[in-house]
């Protein structure tokens, strides 16, 4: 039986979007995320984060301190919640980057849905019976393209333009809107029980 997953944005949705978040001290877990974690911790699913992070595109933090903010933002979680994030997957790639090393129109950055596509390779994941949970457009047409059903949350960057892209359908729109994760999270799990 392949396995049904919760697609997670990371800033925003797990933890409070400051803008460029480059610093461990700088990591704000609302109480919303460690409700929602709670509720998930007995529920069957895989737990994915799909972020874009263009911190590292511009320079100003590196790759693995990206995986020192997720690595503390998953302890933190886990630790408060019993709940483990599977796996984060990151994209740091942007087409006007600072850094030419990652100066490239990928397939992994939202709004296209090659992150949720490779993590549903590596766990086995039936996208059809998945979410994403986004707080900006580019996260649920990520999520509506991959074949999930998406729920926008209202935690303050569904207010924001959408991020400039070459692939941005505005047509397409959330499953749900809800005022947080938790929110969410309970429309989920009342969706598979």
């Amino acid at each position: 039986m392949p396995n049904r997953a919760i697609f997670f944005d990371r800033d925003g949705v797990l933890n409070k979007d400051i803008h460029l978040l480059c610093k461990i001290d700088d990591v704000i877990i609302p109480p919303d995320t460690i409700d929602a974690f709670k509720l998930l911790s007995g529920v069957e699913c895989k737990k994915i984060v799909v972020s874009n992070q263009t911190v590292i595109s511009r320079g100003l933090a590196s790759e693995n301190e990206v995986d020192n903010i997720n690595q503390h933002i998953d302890n933190a979680i886990l630790t408060l919640t019993s709940c483990k994030i599977d796996r984060f997957y990151t994209c740091p790639h942007h087409p006007d980057a600072t850094l030419e090393k990652y100066r490239k129109n990928c397939d992994c950055r939202k709004p296209k849905p090659g992150m949720l596509q490779e993590a549903a390779e590596d766990y086995d994941i039936d996208l059809t019976q998945s979410w994403m949970i986004g707080d900006r457009i580019s996260d649920i047409i990520a999520g509506h393209r991959a074949g999930c059903r998406t729920i926008l949350i209202q935690t303050g960057m569904h207010k924001e333009k959408p991020i400039i892209s070459d692939d941005m359908d505005l047509s397409i729109s959330p499953d749900y809107t809800c005022n947080n994760l938790h929110e969410a999270v309970l429309i989920i799990v009342k969706d598979w029980t």
